[in-house]
Parts: C-alpha cells; structure tokens; sequence
C-alpha cells in the first residue's frame, strides 16, 4: 500500500529513465551525434539510476509495515457473551463496545421518534443483527470514553452510556439524546464471518 504522492514519485522517476534511455539510443545512432550531448544524457540516465536507488528506501519505509496491517482487523468471539453484557476490544487504538442486547433494549431502540434526536439515525440502519451492537466507544464531543460497558456503571438516562467528562448521555442504539455530543456514537466498518465471530474493519 502506497500512498498517491509516492505513486507518483515512483512514475516520475520511470519516466525521466525511460527518457533518458531513448534519447541516449536516438543519439547513438545519428553518426553527427555530439559526444557532449551523449555524454550529457548519460550522466542524465545514471543520475535517474541513483536516485531511484537513493530514494527506494524512503518509499518503502512509507508503506505500513505487516504488522500494523494486521491491527487495520480484528476477529472477535462472542460466543460467551450473555444476553444484556457488553465487551470492549480494541481496534486500530481504539475501544469498541460490542453489546448483546436485550429484547427490552432492542424495542427502545426501535420505537424512538427519529424527530426528537440530535443526529437522526433509525436503529435498523446502525446494526446488522437485531441483538447485536457494535461501536467505537470514543464520545463524539471531546474523545472521553463513556460509561456503560459494566453492569455497575451508569448508563445515562437512555440506559444506554453515559460520558462522564460533559454529560453526554447515548441510548440504547448509541445515538446521542442528551449533552453536547454532536453526533451519536460511531459504528464501524464490521461483518459476521459467522454466527459467533465478528470481524472489525
């Protein structure tokens, strides 16, 4: 994985090689040729040379390295996880609250007046599986992470999470009802591979 700015480097490079290469063969066969000008275009196509091999290095140690490819996913089991318990992971440094829900907490998702939210989402479109919910656990206002993954911790007035820091209070489908969070909590990019196993990013 390259980014733009380094592809185009790279093919700036070829080019002025390729060029250079093709103006040194026109000149050798010209037999008025001036051995300045082939000189000129030679020293020209070595300079490519070096600096490609001066610069290969740089580019390559701008390309993430293997391991930090691998955290871009994570594969979750949650075959454990009761009905109404919540886990955190992490995912790219990031908490990820991944919570079985309750039939109860499913219907108050469902049944909230989109009208009355701050950052009107319906439920249907943050989840995938009716029960299960996944998030980014990272407060839209000021980054805190709210409370709500502990059976002993506050979950607000939504019963859904509560950030501590300013007040803000998520409901059960992690939409932001009350405080100065401006958006509701993000859903991340995830899939089943099966039944049990869920697969961030």
């Amino acid at each position: 994985m390259r980014h733009a700015g380094t592809d185009n480097l790279v093919f700036f490079i070829e080019f002025k090689l390729y060029y250079a290469i093709t103006e040194i063969q026109i000149m050798s066969e010209k037999p008025d040729s001036k051995r300045r000008d082939f000189l000129q275009l030679s020293t020209l196509s070595i300079g490519a040379v070096g600096t490609a091999a001066f610069i290969w290095p740089f580019l390559k140690s701008m390309s993430p390295a293997e391991d930090t490819l691998a955290l871009g996913t994570t594969e979750v089991d949650v075959s454990s996880i009761e009905e109404g318990q919540s886990v955190t992971v992490k995912w790219r440094g990031k908490p990820v609250f991944i919570r079985k829900r309750t039939k109860d907490e499913i219907d108050e998702a469902k049944t909230v007046n989109i009208e009355d939210l701050k950052d009107p989402e319906e439920d249907i479109n943050r989840v995938k599986k009716d029960e299960w919910l996944v998030l980014v656990g990272v407060c839209t206002h000021l980054g805190c992470v709210p409370l709500g993954q502990k059976l002993t911790d506050s979950k607000g007035e939504y019963n859904g999470w509560y950030c501590p820091c300013h007040g803000s209070h998520y409901d059960t489908s992690g939409r932001i009802r009350k405080g100065p969070a401006p958006e509701n909590l993000a859903v991340p990019p995830y899939s089943f591979l099966n039944d049990t196993t869920i697969k961030i990013g």
